[in-house]
């Protein structure tokens, strides 16, 4: 008798579901590296940090995760999951400013209808943190950074549940956040090497 491996029992459509992150065109500015995914939220996962770079400048960081329960999750109201997060630098002055967070949000929601990508039980937040030096410190001035934690569930049995436009949409929501303006529509990106599998 064989014996069975990992492999043997990861599902069909998760293994699909992941083919298809890994396939899907990012914006070019994302360079995207494979990364240990988390083993208590979900029997299966995948993860992927990304990094938005511009003349060799570092202008915002994420990672984007796939979950996947077969068994179902109420909380989800699904079998998959998709989680993000994105951070990136921003202008002292923009902190103050009382929409952020709200422009924040919407810098996903966009990125998600923009790719045609099903969705539902989306949440999340937007946290825009200003920070003053003072005494001795005073010399580094004002910074600011804004960060976006959200996760929905990906309509996988809809028009638009393909996973890899999930993760455009997120390396869209990475260059928003990094300040970058959009694509011209019509516009389609060259795909950047990737780092190991």
């Amino acid at each position: 008798m064989a014996v069975r491996n990992e492999i043997d029992r990861t599902p069909a459509q998760f293994t699909q579901a992941v083919a298809e992150i890994r396939q899907a065109v990012l914006r070019p500015e994302v360079v995207v590296d494979e990364m240990p995914a988390p083993q208590r939220i979900a029997p299966h996962a995948f993860a992927m940090s990304g990094d938005v770079i511009v003349d060799d400048d570092e202008l915002a960081t994420g990672r984007f995760i796939l979950l996947h329960d077969p068994a179902g999750n109420d909380a989800w109201n699904g079998t998959f999951r998709c989680v993000t997060f994105a951070r990136a630098e921003i202008d002292a002055d923009m902190a103050a400013d009382p929409v952020l967070s709200s422009v924040g949000w919407s810098w996903l929601t966009e990125a998600l209808d923009a790719y045609g990508s099903a969705y539902s039980a989306a949440s999340g937040s937007v946290t825009v943190v200003r920070s003053d030096g003072f005494g001795e410190m005073e010399a580094d001035g004002s910074s600011a950074q804004i960060e976006v934690r959200a996760s929905w569930t990906p309509g996988m049995d809809r028009p638009g549940g393909d996973t890899g436009g999930h993760a455009a949409a997120w390396s869209n929501l990475l260059c928003a956040i990094a300040g970058l303006p959009p694509l011209a529509p019509g516009v389609i990106p060259l795909q950047r090497r990737r780092g190991p599998r």
